[in-house]
């Protein structure tokens, strides 16, 4: 499978490295646990049987795990998946919350989260000052928000529009929408461009879940992605034309960038949140 080169951090400009979080751009932590990495490697893809399909996503709020939470794979129908699972000490549900909220305020905020393949983010100018209203309860101002995201997931630079959803919009039971079923949850549908794609290509669909669950000191996230699908009224709708298939490589490569930039949040959001947490501007 092609994928890029390894990418060197471009330095920070002089008004970046005056932001009082432009530490944890360079800050080093513990990498990925080796038995995640094999489980995800890529040879090892997993067959249909093994997928939570996106028509079943109610499934998630079901007690206890899958028996696989970790894996890659193409579905018959010619779309990508991706199944991942972190658990992290001394996270918290409002930390979650907080950082899709904070993060997408700033450049560098995305940044720090896994440099250098995180790139930049934006957000449209109407939510700026949403994301920044202290009226607005935390938990809502990520949601019908666009990230407007340039990141590296191993194929080159990609920019990614992330429409983030309420889990209503999702089409996730609300009945069943409380604890311990669900502590909260960051999810959406997204379309994707490449650097060095040709201008008839149409951009790339993906669908974005993660859904997280609190455990004991700490949570547990699991995250699905179904790529060649969006979401049209609360059902996932698989957009690819027949016969055409999402790239292997471009599916292993977000599984493996997945790893790697939730381990380094699970190390980098206490500290950003205790630092930061609770501020926006």
């Amino acid at each position: 499978m092609a994928a890029t080169m390894e990418r060197q951090p471009a330095p920070l400009t002089s008004e970046e490295q005056a932001r009082p979080y432009a530490r944890f751009y360079t800050m080093e932590f513990p990498g990925p646990d080796p038995a995640t990495v094999a489980l995800m490697a890529p040879d090892r893809p997993i067959p249909q049987d093994q997928m939570l399909l996106p028509e079943d996503l109610n499934r998630l709020l079901d007690p206890g795990d899958f028996d696989t939470e970790i894996g890659w794979g193409m579905m018959d129908n010619g779309a990508g998946y991706i199944a991942m699972h972190h658990e992290m000490p001394g996270v918290t549900v409002d930390m979650v919350d907080w950082w899709f909220a904070w993060h997408p305020i700033e450049g560098l905020r995305y940044r720090i989260w896994y440099p250098p393949y995180h790139l930049g983010v934006h957000v449209d100018d109407w939510a700026q000052p949403r994301l920044l209203d202290p009226a607005v309860p935390v938990r809502d101002k990520c949601e019908k928000v666009v990230h407007h995201v340039t990141e590296d997931t191993g194929m080159g630079t990609e920019h990614i529009d992330i429409h983030f959803l309420t889990p209503e919009q999702m089409g996730f039971d609300m009945s069943r929408w409380h604890k311990p079923n669900v502590g909260t949850f960051v999810g959406g549908f997204g379309w994707s461009v490449n650097e060095h794609q040709p201008p008839e290509i149409p951009a790339a669909p993906a669908i974005m879940v993660h859904f997280i669950r609190e455990i004991d000191g700490g949570i547990e996230w699991r995250t699905r992605f179904w790529m060649g699908y969006t979401i049209l009224n609360g059902h996932p709708v698989p957009l690819l034309p027949p016969g055409i298939r999402v790239p292997e490589g471009v599916v292993y490569g977000l599984a493996n960038h997945n790893i790697y930039e939730y381990t380094r949040l699970k190390s980098l959001l206490p500290l950003v949140y205790e630092e930061f947490g609770g501020t926006f501007a």
